[in-house]
């Protein structure tokens, strides 16, 4: 094979393993992102709970939220989009 075409090959490889952002920590089954609650709603659920809300994002169709909980630890912690309940997550 020549090396113009592995060269195309390594980079479509190359790019197809780096497109998958998720952690793989967890996964959900959320469906359409119209049925998603709002960001702000769960945001705010966990400000009621005495935590301190540091970023909110999207991972593995989850909402993965970083954040200090009421006891003063930091925590990475998933949570369905749809229902707000909390993932379980993976050991690293």
């Amino acid at each position: 094979m020549n090396s113009r075409i592995q060269g195309l090959l390594a980079a479509m490889t190359f790019s197809v393993c780096t497109s998958v952002s998720a952690t793989g920590l967890a996964t959900c089954d959320s469906g359409p992102k119209s049925g998603w609650q709002p960001i702000e709603k769960l945001e705010k659920q966990l400000i009621d709970r005495g935590w301190t809300v540091r970023r909110v994002k999207e991972d593995g169709g989850c909402y993965e939220v970083y954040a200090i909980n009421d006891k003063g630890q930091r925590v990475e912690a998933y949570f369905h989009p749809v229902t707000l309940a909390p993932v379980p997550t993976r050991p690293r």
